[in-house]
């Protein structure tokens, strides 16, 4: 890595990367990024990481666990060659872990990303990783499920293993050779079952010598009686280990089968890993994505140094190249200017690198073709360089490399030699560079500097702020305020003598202590500015606020009024609706009268019903009603003792002195209550008692209509088909006034004539929905069910 990027602390930000992957060659890849001097490019990558980080915020991150690098392996069983189980097993786990990262993708599959052509390049393989893990238990064991052939001789190396124990238990638990034994146990030597035997009994007990313990007084025995069973364990065991082998053969081949694809996914894996590794650090560091430009063109709004604790850290915004190519720093030590300066630098870095930034949204950075940086003390002892020797080296070089596409950086410029000299030469130093067109920041502590930015065009001045009160800097950068040394003011806080504080200022040039004023004057005024700003600010806020919730109040008002307007509105449709309903049964009584009695009703009183019917509507849609007497005109004044109706009210009450001379206001007497009413809102109440005399003879006959016994069950059986159809017809009217939807019709069983005539009439008539005969507890065939419309 360059020593520019190491001066910027860039090797850090890569280890933290580093530690946020899940496999060592993400880790590999995070700490050898290297940034980006490609517009495109870096866009992409940022996108990349910001894609990462709205998936990871919707669905939680895939688990990225169990990646390991198996590229060896599978080129060899490419190749032809056998694996073992142990690399059979991490390639089994890679596939798992490709299969997890798939399913991870498919269950967010509906929101479309530009990481999607990278998962697609994932190639899980289900039936080998099954058929794998399956197969092989552990590093060392094979699953008797491996194969039917494995299954089988391990089952005989069981039996004949059995048979084996079992004579030797016989044996040492027989009283003729227990005082041949050392231990009457069964034991193992060589693959072998074998008994210990005392070393001075060794003859007593025919058989083979496996071998003797350490202090040659046991010997451990096969007998003769159990050579040729163990003879025969031992020929299973081969066989159980070239089964073993065969089967390992066999994985290894179709393994070696998928090696490309295998080996493809495993490096889409390893990139998605560091992809989301930079969305994971960007959620912890609580970054956002920046824009980007080639402009040089650097706003950082609330940025913070990423390596600081964040609980230390204090948010500052940082501008370069926008309305100003250079940036000169100035302030007292430990004032945070050199974290000012790395704050800009490194996260450059980082944005070239793809990583998110610890800025607030909308901040912008460039993409710089050099990043170069005189930070630090590089005194050398060995090369007999000094410190200014040191600083004034690695400037010569970021001179001799820097244009228009360059960013430099340079702590305490100028630093390090007679104060006069170095504020020239650090004058000097900045012409060179703005003349070759690069964007610059540099930090010094020379008044000369100060001044020098104050009347060049194109640099600007910056400071860190520091509350002498309480000897600490706040590390916010200020930038068009040049700094203040505080000197004077720091040492007199500490305890320093006034005569020696008020000495030293006689010793500084009235220039510079005017100087100094001004800026003092400046930074006051700055403070108190800010003070109000934020005040202003506030009020503003609270201003929003409570106009917002105005807006709220309002909106909830008028929503109440719209549901109340709809509510009367659909009270009144169904009043309209049941009121017609009721002066249709009327109408349809009387034509039944009619047709039953033989009597006629008059045109005069068909009329008269009908009038009845309009004043029924009228009553029962007060809310149309209302907005139809809009233009309402008294038949003739109004009078002392007229009743009268409050019409927005809707509340009667007595004239008690109408109006006089061009007055509109009417004073009445409502209930306990006197008050003045707008002529235009009265109603002469004795005209509309007239025209609802009709209306009191409607509802009488309409009450005793709804009063009558309802039945949904009509027994037509014994009746003629003309009668039948009459009573049908005078039946359906019946329900239909009383809101009954289901009839039933009884016309019996038995020719049928009766049931396929009542069946025909339901057909045609308006007002049946659907007919059906009877089920099993209704009726059967001797019913037939009505649904009504």
């Amino acid at each position: 890595m360059q020593k520019h990027y190491r001066a910027l602390e860039l090797d850090k930000i890569l280890k933290m990367l580093a530690g946020e992957t899940a496999c060592d060659d993400a880790a590999e890849l995070a700490l050898q990024l290297t940034p980006s001097h490609s517009l495109s490019e870096v866009q992409r990558l940022l996108n990349e990481t910001d894609e990462a980080h709205t998936l990871m915020a919707r669905f939680g991150a895939p688990s990225f666990g169990g990646l390991k690098n198996v590229s060896n392996s599978l080129r060899r069983a490419e190749a032809g060659g056998t694996l073992t189980m142990a690399e059979l097993l991490r390639v089994a786990g890679v596939l798992r872990t490709l299969r997890g990262i798939v399913d991870w993708r498919a269950k967010s599959a509906g929101l479309k990303s530009c990481l999607d052509w990278r998962f697609d390049s994932l190639m899980p393989n289900k039936y080998l990783e099954d058929r794998i893990f399956g197969a092989i238990l552990s590093d060392e064991e094979m699953a008797d499920t491996a194969s039917a052939q494995l299954a089988s001789i391990r089952r005989k190396i069981r039996s004949a293993s059995s048979r084996v124990r079992e004579q030797l238990d016989k044996m040492i638990h027989s009283t003729a050779y227990q005082k041949y034994l050392q231990d009457p146990i069964v034991t193992l030597r060589g693959g072998r079952f074998v008994v210990p035997v005392k070393a001075e009994f060794r003859g007593e007990i025919a058989g083979l010598v496996h071998d003797t313990s350490s202090s040659g007084a046991t010997v451990f025995v096969e007998p003769m009686g159990v050579v040729e069973a163990n003879n025969q364990v031992k020929v299973l065991q081969s066989e159980e280990q070239a089964e073993i082998e065969r089967i390992l053969a066999e994985l290894s081949a179709e393994m070696g089968n998928f090696a490309s694809g295998i080996i493809s996914g495993y490096q889409a894996a390893v990139e998605l890993n560091l992809i989301f590794a930079k969305a994971n650090l960007g959620y912890k560091m609580k970054a956002s994505l920046p824009l980007v430009n080639d402009k040089g063109e650097i706003q950082l709004k609330k940025a913070r140094h990423p390596l600081i604790d964040p609980n230390r850290v204090v948010p500052t915004d940082i501008e370069l190249g926008i309305g100003f190519d250079t940036l000169v720093i100035t302030g007292p030590n430990t004032g945070g200017k050199t974290v000012s300066l790395k704050t800009v630098g490194l996260l450059t870095l980082m944005a070239m690198c793809g990583l998110l930034l610890p800025v607030a949204e909308n901040s912008r950075v460039s993409v710089f073709q050099k990043v170069l940086a005189d930070i630090g003390d590089e005194q050398s002892i060995e090369q007999s360089l000094s410190t200014f020797s040191a600083h004034m080296t690695n400037i010569i070089k970021i001179i001799a490399q820097a244009d228009e596409t360059s960013l430099i950086l340079m702590d305490e410029l100028g630093a390090g030699t007679d104060p006069v000299e170095g504020a020239a030469l650090a004058m000097s130093i900045l012409e060179a560079l703005r003349r070759k067109g690069a964007r610059i920041a540099a930090t010094t502590h020379y008044a000369e500097l100060k001044a020098y930015a104050l009347q060049t065009a194109g640099v600007e001045n910056a400071c860190c702020e520091f509350d002498v009160t309480t000897l600490r800097p706040t590390y916010r950068l200020l930038i068009g305020v040049p700094g203040r040394s505080n000197a004077f003011a720091i040492s007199r806080r500490l305890g320093m003598d006034d005569e020696i504080v008020g000495r030293a200022r006689e010793l500084v040039s009235s220039e510079n202590t005017r100087f100094e004023d001004v800026v003092q004057s400046l930074e006051t005024s700055r403070q108190k500015l800010e003070t109000e700003r934020a005040q202003t600010e506030q009020a503003r806020l609270e201003a929003d606020r409570a106009q917002k919730e105005a807006q709220k109040i309002r909106d909830s008002i008028q929503e109440k009024v719209d549901q109340e307007m709809e509510k009367a509105r659909r009270q009144a449709s169904e009043l309209v609706s049941r009121t017609r309903g009721q002066i249709d049964a009327l109408l349809n009584e009387m034509e039944e009268l009619k047709k039953q009695k033989d009597k006629a009703l008059s045109a005069e009183q068909k009329a008269k019903l009908k009038s009845g019917l309009r004043s029924l509507e009228e009553t029962a849609d007060p809310v149309h009603s209302r907005e139809e007497q809009g233009a309402y005109i008294l038949p003739r004044p109004l009078k002392v003792g007229d009743t009268v109706l409050i019409y927005d009210i809707d509340k009667q009450g007595t004239v008690l002195q109408p109006p006089e001379g061009s007055g509109q206001n009417v004073l009445v007497q409502a209930g306990i209550i006197q008050t003045r009413v707008p002529l235009s809102n009265l109603r002469l109440v004795q005209e509309k008692k007239t025209a609802r005399k009709p209306r009191r003879t409607v509802t009488r006959s309409m009450t005793s209509r709804a009063e009558a016994k309802v039945t949904t069950e009509c027994d037509l059986r014994g009746q003629t088909i003309e009668e039948a159809i009459m009573n049908v017809d005078r039946f359906i009217d019946s329900a239909l006034l009383s809101g009954i939807e289901q009839l039933t019709v009884i016309h019996g069983k038995g020719t049928g004539a009766l049931r396929t005539a009542v069946q025909q009439h339901l057909k045609r008539h308006p007002s049946v929905r659907s007919y059906r005969l009877g089920t099993f507890g209704e009726g059967e065939a001797g019913v037939t069910i009505v649904e009504l419309k």
